[in-house]
């Protein structure tokens, strides 16, 4: 297989085939000559697919937003001496509880790594492909108020985050949710509910729910419709900020 012309690799550029041509020119003459055609060919869509993957991957993780971009299930720290559960944290790596609609909490303590194991567990959802969107709530909250303001913006608003199929919420309940922000969280989970999960990241323990999203029917059918099919995860009192903070030191 000689190389292309010109014209040829015009034509790739043009059908945005840019993975496919790059795999062609990598290729190395000597080490792909003994190969029949088919397996040449084979060979240069399978770097091309990989590129494609890898480049659709970045975008996912990119347009997720999430705070702590490196963060990695395969490389969380101290898992034993923070009672996490490897076994479970291996379960929702495989990201098979997506496909069930279930939702996770990561519980815990300020400082306990909360937040970087949603956002390790949302870059999972994207390695496989999952659209993904990371966002505290206090950012959330803003985001509501200004939508408010523009045509048709409460609607959007909820379509946005509605059709995430994995949605990552920190710092949740952090602040205590009322009036229309507290409906629309009614809403959203409606929305959400049986068709999506929704990992939240919160201080606080289920007990301490019902109380802090105001005690009335509005905390009623929000809790209904997050604690039912819900994997929770305690992430402990460990403060891994001071252990950071000390080793850099």
């Amino acid at each position: 297989m000689s190389s292309l012309d010109i014209e040829t690799k015009r034509k790739l550029r043009e059908m945005n085939a840019n993975d496919m041509l790059h795999a062609f020119e990598a290729q190395d003459e000597s080490m792909s000559m003994p190969l029949s055609f088919e397996e040449r060919i084979r060979l240069i869509v399978d770097e091309a697919h990989s590129a494609f993957t890898t480049s659709k991957v970045g975008g996912l993780i990119s347009r997720a937003k999430l705070r702590y971009p490196n963060a990695d299930l395969r490389q969380v720290d101290l898992v034993e001496e923070r009672g996490l559960n490897r076994n479970m944290l291996a379960s929702i790596g495989s990201c098979a509880f997506i496909d069930q609609n279930q939702n996770v909490v990561f519980q815990g303590f300020t400082g306990s790594g909360k937040s970087y194991l949603g956002c390790a567990l949302a870059k999972q959802a994207c390695r496989n492909s999952i659209r993904t969107q990371y966002v505290r709530m206090p950012d959330l909250e803003e985001e509501w108020v200004q939508a408010q303001d523009k045509p048709l913006g409460s609607a959007k608003f909820l379509k946005k985050y509605g059709s995430f199929t994995m949605l990552v919420i920190d710092e949740w309940l952090l602040d205590r949710p009322s009036g229309d922000f507290l409906r629309m969280l009614l809403e959203l989970m409606e929305r959400r509910y049986g068709s999506a999960s929704t990992v939240f990241c919160t201080q606080y323990q289920q007990k301490d729910w019902h109380q802090r999203l105001g005690s009335g029917v509005h905390a009623d059918a929000i809790m209904d419709r997050i604690i039912h099919n819900t994997i929770w995860i305690e992430t402990g009192s460990y403060n891994m900020r001071e252990k950071i903070g000390a080793a850099q030191e």
